[in-house]
């Protein structure tokens, strides 16, 4: 099995031991340990087990409905990660931006859905220099505007080049997308202005900004229903067209509005959760309970997906009776779903760590401290180690130039570097 986590990359920014330089495949032969604090705290984690197990239960479901994967690579921009999802079967990587899809290419990445507009002459150049580069670089934008469509055209013309796009459905007071037929048939006359230089492949939406299940799936049976008016005028430039839609809280309803075309060989489903390899213990974990209650094929599956991504850091100060101060602060952890939660407290020399109490909660972040409440009697001392999972993975990783990945006794096997 390739080890996806002991490279030759350098290493550098926090939560790396003394010394250095330092590659993941050094650091993993160091055998360092971060209950041993062998790292410099605070330290970004993941957890190869649950990793491991996330990456075959999102494998399963995917196989299950016949679809195929494209996670999304905002999340976590992580060039190895992205090659351990594409071995396991991946289709693509969906990328937000087009520098991302830069990185992506650099590192070896030769199929990008974009779920997003390309807009501007420097982000057009962007991609026009890595077709060129690449004839085998198979690239598509989502395209929900007549004036876009016009701009990639005269562009793409003057390189002397095509690029693909798929329809963007939206939702009133949604997001990006087109709000009604007017609005999508003004966007797909505009293409056929363009022989050569825009070519249509696909439908594509983003289901979450309906935020309940009825908004979800309706927005989603108003895709599929345009998909097919599209198809069925031969407004497709090839076959199977591309239909593709959710991000990691709804992946379940439209894997299952979508399996209408189950067996369609004009038609490729393709879903693009991203924060399903890490996930978390806030809004995709109560998404995950939602998924798990409500979806046979992912009830059927058993153990649901675990969280992968954790911080420890250091009690730094005990000011107050009832109160801690963590060295941990915004610019390592996410907060904007949710503070960290504390999940394992050590002290060191400890036999090993105990669960935190469910009293300790963080209240307040500043840039480089959390606030932590506590109870005056609680033995937790300065030097302590905590423990924290989030919620929001996208917003934890791009604080990190890399994470340590651990094994299930806390013991350094590899990092990931990150390319924001």
């Amino acid at each position: 099995m390739e080890n996806y986590f002991q490279t030759d990359r350098p290493l550098s920014g926090k939560g790396l031991p003394a010394g250095g330089p330092w590659t993941p495949s050094s650091i993993a032969a160091a055998g360092g340990s971060i209950l041993a604090e062998d790292v410099s705290l605070p330290v970004a984690v993941l957890e190869e087990p649950a990793l491991r197990h996330n990456l075959e239960w999102m494998r399963r479901f995917t196989a299950a409905y016949g679809v195929q994967l494209a996670p999304h690579g905002k999340t976590t921009m992580s060039p190895a990660l992205f090659r351990m999802q594409l071995d396991a079967g991946a289709w693509g990587i969906t990328l937000a931006t087009a520098p991302q899809a830069v990185a992506a290419f650099e590192h070896g990445v030769r199929r990008v859905l974009l779920a997003n507009q390309l807009v501007g002459k420097g982000n057009f150049e962007l991609i026009a220099d890595l077709q060129a580069r690449d004839a085998g670089f198979w690239f598509a934008c989502v395209v929900d505007s007549a004036d876009n469509v016009a701009a990639l055209g005269r562009y793409f013309a003057a390189r002397g080049q095509c690029i693909k796009v798929l329809l963007e459905i939206g939702v009133e007071g949604g997001r990006t997308g087109v709000r009604d037929d007017a609005q999508a048939q003004a966007v797909l006359a505009e293409i056929t202005r363009w022989p050569g230089a825009v070519t249509l492949v696909g439908v594509e939406v983003y289901e979450g900004v309906a935020r309940e299940e009825a908004g979800v799936r309706a927005v989603l049976q108003r895709t599929l229903a345009q998909w097919r008016a599209i198809r069925d005028a031969g407004g497709f430039a090839q076959l199977p067209a591309i239909l593709s839609g959710a991000g990691s809280a709804w992946f379940d309803v439209v894997a299952e509005e979508f399996a209408a075309l189950s067996g369609d060989a004009d038609a490729q489903v393709v879903l693009r959760p991203g924060c399903y390899l890490t996930h978390d213990v806030g809004i995709y974990r109560r998404a995950a309970a939602r998924i798990h209650a409500g979806n046979p094929v992912a009830r059927d599956m058993g153990e649901s997906l675990r969280p992968a991504l954790r911080l420890w850091a250091c009690v730094q100060s005990r000011p107050e009776p009832g109160k801690a101060i963590v060295a941990l602060g915004k610019r390592d952890a996410a907060f904007d779903a949710g503070f960290p939660v504390p999940a394992l407290h050590y002290r060191p020399d400890a036999a090993a760590p105990a669960e935190a109490p469910a009293h300790w909660q963080v209240t307040a972040m500043m840039d480089q401290h959390a606030f932590l409440d506590v109870h005056a009697g609680d033995d937790l001392r300065v030097g302590d180690l905590l423990c924290f999972d989030i919620s929001h993975p996208c917003l934890t990783f791009d604080k990190w130039r890399h994470l340590l990945v651990v094994d299930a006794a806390h013991r350094v096997v590899g990092a990931v570097d990150t390319c924001f």
